[in-house]
């Protein structure tokens, strides 16, 4: 029997992917579920070693200098050693698996170098070929998108201290694009969207765990 993928996703930094990630967690956890976290990048295992060379600009200084497909496979090996070593067994005995980021962070950046529209439907082909079926990675049951919008986002980046920001977050225009790519991409796959404002103000991380966790018990009960 297996388990429960369950991904919180986002279209910009500093949405509180891993903060979110972490409430979950322990939540469930306190519930007396069987429940694992996992983040992507996996900077702890060494299969991360070229995700690191390309977000710190060995490849290029900008997010376009390595083009869609290549970035995505060094993202896709680093899921794939870190499933078959971590989690794999877990998932296939009928745990939950919390992930902060997934094959969706690939949709959501790499996609956002194409401008074609044809062509980033050829690549997202290409994308869930090679990640759910070649690499035989588990298909989310779900996707929680945390819709925080590009401005909000840039605001809390920078009270960020000490952060060494990578190629993807020094190009705001990237981001911008990554954020406009992201918001096409959830209504596409029908990622479950957590509007991260209130009339016009930044939600309380209290608030959006709220409306997470009920999603997340929805589908743990059967539900859609």
């Amino acid at each position: 029997m297996k388990g429960k993928l369950i991904v919180i996703e986002s279209g910009t930094d500093a949405s509180g992917k891993a903060t979110q990630s972490e409430k979950l967690y322990r939540r469930l956890k306190r519930e007396g579920y069987q429940v694992h976290k996992v983040e992507y990048p996996n900077y702890q295992s060494q299969s991360s070693a070229l995700v690191r060379m390309y977000l710190q600009g060995e490849f290029g200084q900008n997010p376009e200098d390595v083009n869609s497909y290549v970035a995505s496979t060094f993202f896709a090996v680093d899921r794939y050693a870190s499933f078959h070593k971590e989690w794999k067994r877990l998932y296939e005995e009928g745990d939950i698996i919390i992930a902060d980021r997934y094959t969706t962070s690939n949709m959501v950046h790499q996609t956002s170098k194409i401008a074609d529209l044809e062509k980033r439907q050829e690549f997202l082909d290409w994308l869930w070929d090679l990640e759910f079926n070649k690499f035989t990675l588990p298909v989310p049951d779900i996707v929680i998108f945390l819709d925080m919008p590009p401005e909000q986002s840039h605001t809390l980046m920078k009270g960020r201290k000490n952060k060494t920001r990578d190629i993807h977050e020094k190009d705001r225009q990237y981001l911008l694009e990554t954020y406009k790519n992201a918001d096409w991409i959830a209504g596409k796959f029908n990622w479950h969207r957590i509007n991260c404002l209130k009339n016009g103000e930044l939600k309380s991380i209290a608030e959006i765990h709220e409306e997470i966790y009920r999603v997340v018990k929805a589908i743990l009960s059967g539900g859609e």
